[in-house]
């Protein structure tokens, strides 16, 4: 397993870099669309169709979407907004499960839930993409997440006791949590500090790192929640050693949008 996992991250890892940091314009966005249709692909299953024809019919329409997306730019403020307003909801119904599996609204919900998850991602990559310090944008709401996740492994492993959602994910703690939180803000200081960052703007870039390692954990969780009501234990077999797109992007699914808004409601990109 763990030769499968190293084979395919040398394989994933110049093509995302590459893709990531070496395109531009419509090619960028195309780059992130495809990936986000194969996580459309994935949601299907988890949303309950197991038909091919039937995630490959949703995945095709995830596309379509995007591209109207594309077409449209001003949609992205709502795109955006309605991000927000999932993750807000997405937290609650992660906290009360099983018991908010009620309020899904069935395939149609769930389906429905996918957009509000994927579309977003695309639409605040895209965003970031195209403001001052594009590329540096992008590496910083990665770091943020991967620092937060690499911070509670090692945080849960030697602290953990209390769980943090014991009925969506069982291994993940509140020590965790804390452990990841802390290394994010540690990172963003250290950044702030060697970047000459005046007071208040450390202190709103310190709680926009805790906002978005906070969502990001809920967009793990998220994706969970709907593993472990579906009986899956990855989304699919895309990445072998990996899992699925899904089982690799879910925190930044919800990381990303929000890093966006945050971004825009300091005027970043009117600079």
């Amino acid at each position: 397993m763990l030769k499968q996992r190293i084979i395919t991250a040398l394989i994933l890892l110049p093509i995302a870099l590459g893709g990531f940091f070496l395109l531009d314009g419509a090619w960028f966005a195309l780059f992130i669309g495809a990936v986000v249709t194969l996580g459309a692909w994935e949601w299907a299953r988890l949303a309950g169709l197991a038909a091919q024809p039937q995630r490959v019919a949703y995945a095709a329409v995830v596309a379509a979407l995007l591209y109207g997306a594309w077409l449209l730019p001003a949609l992205a403020p709502w795109l955006l907004g309605a991000a927000v307003l999932w993750w807000l909801a997405a937290t609650l119904l992660v906290l009360s499960y099983p018991q908010s599996s009620r309020y899904w609204g069935g395939l149609p919900g769930k389906l429905l839930i996918g957009l509000l998850i994927l579309l977003p991602a695309w639409q605040g990559l895209v965003q970031l993409k195209q403001w001052p310090q594009a590329n540096a944008l992008i590496i910083a709401v990665m770091v943020l997440v991967w620092g937060a996740d690499i911070g509670a492994y090692f945080a849960g492993k030697t602290f953990g006791k209390r769980k943090l959602a014991p009925r969506v994910s069982p291994g993940k703690s509140w020590e965790g949590f804390y452990g990841g939180l802390v290394a994010s803000l540690l990172i963003t200081l250290v950044v702030g500090l060697q970047q000459g960052w005046q007071v208040n703007g450390l202190l709103l870039a310190l709680g926009g790192a805790a906002l978005v390692v906070a969502v990001s954990v809920i967009g793990d969780l998220t994706e969970s929640m709907f593993k472990r009501q579906s009986g899956i234990k990855d989304s699919s077999n895309l990445l072998p050693g990996h899992g699925g797109v899904l089982d690799r992007i879910d925190s930044l699914t919800a990381a990303v949008p929000l890093f966006a808004v945050l971004l825009w409601l300091s005027g970043w990109g009117a600079q």
